[in-house]
C-alpha cells in the first residue's frame, strides 16, 4: 500500500491559519478532489470538525485521542496513525491518502511512500505549518507549475515527491 501526503503548503511551510486555508486557488482544490476521489483519507479529528462533513467519495479515517468521538456510518475512528495504515492495509487498499492537519502529518511522515504538495509561491500570515522533512529522502518524479490568474491568487505547482528508499 502507497501512504500518501496530500498537502497545499507555502514558501514558509505555512499550510492554514485560523482553521482555514491561507490563499484562495480553485486549480488546487480540483487537484486535490481528481488526486483522492475514490481512496480512503486519513485526517485529525480538528480537521475532520473543520470540514463540516465527510468529503463524497472518499471513506474517512479520523485519527482522535476522544475515545467517545462518531463519524458518520462509512468512515472509522482511530486513535494513532499506525492503526489507521493497518485499516488500509487490512483492506488490502492500493494507496492511502493523509490530509492533515499538522500533527498528523508529522506522525505519518515516517510511514510515507510519497508526497503530493501544491507549492505555493507566497508566504502567508498561519498558524499552522507542514512538518521540516530532509528534502535528500526524496525525489522529484513530478512537477505541473500553474501561474496565478483571476481565479489563482499565487503561482503554484503540483509537485510529486517519491521517497528513496522504503520508509517501512
Amino acid at each position: 500500500m502507497i501512504v500518501s501526503i496530500i498537502v497545499a503548503r507555502a514558501s514558509n511551510d505555512a499550510i492554514g491559519i485560523n482553521g482555514e486555508l491561507p490563499w484562495h486557488l480553485p486549480s488546487d482544490l480540483r487537484h486535490f478532489k481528481k488526486t483522492t476521489i475514490g481512496h480512503h483519507v486519513v485526517m485529525g479529528r480538528k480537521t475532520f470538525v473543520l470540514l463540516g462533513k465527510p468529503l463524497p467519495g472518499r471513506p474517512h479515517i479520523v485519527v482522535t485521542n476522544n475515545p467517545d468521538f462518531k463519524v458518520p456510518e462509512g468512515h472509522h475512528v482511530v486513535h494513532g496513525i499506525e492503526e489507521a495504515l493497518q485499516i488500509g492495509k487490512d483492506k488490502g487498499l492500493e494507496k492511502l491518502f493523509i490530509l492533515g492537519g499538522a500533527e498528523i502529518y508529522k506522525l505519518a511522515l515516517p510511514f510515507t511512500d510519497e508526497m503530493i504538495i501544491t507549492e505555493i509561491d507566497a508566504s502567508p500570515d498561519a498558524d499552522t505549518f507542514f512538518p521540516k522533512f530532509d528534502p535528500g529522502e526524496w525525489q522529484i518524479v513530478h512537477k505541473e507549475t500553474i501561474k496565478k490568474d483571476h481565479k489563482n491568487q499565487y503561482d503554484h505547482a503540483f509537485v510529486t515527491y517519491k521517497r528513496m528508499g522504503s520508509p517501512h
